[in-house]
């Protein structure tokens, strides 16, 4: 946009409509700038003005004119068709076209270069990272996880730098069509916003050294220190959050989160529940009275604790730092006294007191929550309402990840009942999944083993062949050696191979910028149902121990497919009619009638 100075006329009018300037020639404005829209305000330093006309923006019942009013100003540039009012200090800050700015009491960002690192995952600092205007969920679960890679860690020090010297960069940034009103304190902040995803920050809020993403809902007195937000994040109702950063699609509210990295479709809305420095992959839930790690059970600062997709520990539930648990394991209510190890993917875990012992139900969501399994899969997909979609996530409980811990912890349920046979005990006893000497029992196993090999065969034919009524696929699938290793990073599953040719060309030089990472992870996510596909092939082939399939063998998988797709059908109906059958559910209304209108 081309600025120019101010006429002496314009001057005089702003004048007499009260503004002061420290030096009007540093008061640029737009050749459509209209002096009416002007008045009450003070400026220092470089101003830039946009375009003002009589119009006015709305937000809900609250309406304002176009242009600035009892205000004071130092050092930013104000886009066209912007409503600022009541800002008793805005310093630092580009603002967007068509943004509304309202009572805000301090909005300052100091100057490029003076940045706070943000320190998730683990409280002593050694996985900081330098969080940027743009960065996704997967970018800074790069940068922390691989620290062993020193040549890595540089380069992206350095390209972010880059980035962060550049105008869009940095933080100091409001986008368009924001929304931010009632605010006691921002600093350091980059807000990202767009007429087709606007974010709204109000009501009593303070933010520091952070980035709200696009389509973000900051509101009613929470307190963000160090941060960064994917789009779509809504964090209220007295959040305490620091040095973390939150995926897409996510909800905090009336807890503490504290050097973390969540990623995206996470929930944590309830009181008193207690996160700190934690790997929890997305697709996940923390209940009321959570305590995700003990503060603190030794004399260093905490360790660490990782928890794949789809983690849901239940009401009061406490852990100590270090634990570690596969995919969807969904612990009963409990203060786990011990470091937990949890290999089997889908599980239940259950703290039995009474018995002194750590109890494990392998495939538990399978087979007694397959309404929750399937709900799950669908309702994170149908929710994400994103617009830019920069960081690529895999919704899918059933993907080339869950799949191969499957098949790991086949394999562990194999090897633990021929141990407990051989040794005559009637009870299966599960090995390195608890620290200390308690017995860690495994609940049905058998069926356990089972339902992992028809959830295997579900996942490889809805793949390859949703319909189940498909030719056999191309042998070629079955080449080479199946994938086994998949890096879930932010959201997006890459074979561990591919992750590491990316990471080798960041640090050869081959990707030089942000940018260009960006479009090496948008490649291979256009790759990844091919890879899928391949992968699925493969899974079938392992269950049959051949490379590749007959079509005898593809019609018995096919077969088991139909069975298995009855099977998820009537489990979902049973699972729900617990519900719609509960005398308890029941009593609290007066008739059905009411009940169904209420609950349906």
């Amino acid at each position: 946009m081309k600025y120019r100075n101010l006429t002496t006329d314009e001057i005089a009018r702003l004048k007499q409509q009260g503004n002061r300037a420290e030096d009007w020639n540093r008061v640029h404005v737009a050749d459509s700038f209209s002096t009416d829209c002007v008045y009450n305000s003070f400026f220092g330093g470089e101003i830039y003005l946009g375009a003002c006309s009589d119009e006015s923006l709305c937000d809900g019942d609250l309406q304002l004119p176009e242009g600035i009013g009892n205000s004071m100003l130092r050092n930013c540039c104000i886009g066209d068709h912007c409503a600022i009012h009541n800002v008793k200090m805005l310093s630092g800050y580009t603002v967007g076209d068509h943004c509304l700015l309202f009572n805000i009491d301090e909005m300052t960002a100091n100057s490029q270069g003076d940045f706070a690192w943000l320190e998730p995952m683990n409280e002593n600092g050694g996985r900081r990272i330098l969080p940027f205007n743009g960065m996704t969920i997967g970018d800074a679960y790069m940068w922390a996880r691989f620290r062993g890679q020193s040549r890595l860690v540089e380069r992206l020090e350095e390209i972010t730098r880059q980035t962060l010297a550049t105008p869009d960069g940095g933080y100091g940034m409001v986008g368009a069509h924001a929304v931010i009103k009632n605010s006691k304190c921002i600093h350091n902040v980059a807000v990202r916003s767009s007429a087709d995803d606007p974010s709204r920050i109000e009501e009593c809020i303070m933010l520091g050294d952070g980035v709200v993403g696009y389509g973000c809902k900051l509101e009613f007195g929470i307190i963000a220190q160090r941060f960064l937000l994917g789009e779509h994040v809504h964090l209220e109702y007295g959040l305490r959050l620091n040095d973390s950063v939150v995926g897409d699609n996510s909800t905090l509210a009336r807890c503490e989160v504290g050097c973390s990295i969540i990623f995206p479709a996470h929930e944590q809305h309830h009181n008193n529940s207690f996160l700190i420095a934690a790997l929890v992959m997305g697709q996940s839930n923390v209940a009321a009275g959570g305590t995700l790690g003990s503060n603190h059970n030794s004399r260093t600062a905490d360790n660490e604790i990782s928890a794949g997709r789809g983690f849901w520990p239940g009401l009061c539930v406490s852990l100590k730092h270090s634990s570690r648990f596969a995919s969807y394991c969904l612990l009963s209510k409990a203060d786990y006294p011990s470091e937990l190890n949890i290999t089997l993917p889908f599980a239940l875990v259950n703290n039995n007191a009474a018995k002194n012992r750590l109890e494990v139900m392998p495939a538990y969501w399978w087979m007694y929550n397959m309404y929750a399994m399937d709900r799950n899969s669908r309702k994170f997909a149908a929710r994400d309402k994103r617009h830019y979609k920069s960081q690529h996530v895999e919704f899918d409980n059933l993907a080339p990840d869950t799949a191969e811990e499957i098949i790991i912890a086949r394999d562990l349920l194999h090897l633990w009942t021929e141990e407990s046979y051989r040794e005559g005990r009637t009870e299966i006893e599960a090995h390195g999944m608890e620290k200390g000497k308690r017995k860690t029992i495994i609940l049905k196993a058998g069926e356990g083993y089972k339902a992992y090999y028809d959830m295997l065969v579900f996942y490889a034919m809805k793949t390859l062949d949703a319909d189940g009524n498909g030719p056999l696929p191309d042998a070629s699938l079955g080449d080479g050696e199946r994938t086994t290793r998949w890096v879930n990073i932010g959201g997006q599953l890459i074979a561990e191979a591919d992750m590491q040719r990316l990471i080798d060309d960041i640090e050869n030089g081959t990707l030089g910028s942000w940018e260009a990472i960006h479009g090496r992870f948008d490649q291979l996510w256009e790759a990844y149902p091919a890879a899928k596909r391949r992968h699925a092939y493969q899974v079938l082939c392992h269950l049959s121990q051949k490379q590749h399939l007959d079509n005898e063998e593809w019609s018995r998988y096919q077969a088991d497919y139909s069975r298995i797709r009855q099977f998820i059908a009537d489990q979902k109906v049973l699972t729900r009619k617990k519900d719609d059958t509960n005398e308890f559910r029941h009593m609290t209304y007066w008739n059905d009638a009411e009940m169904h209108a209420v609950l349906d």
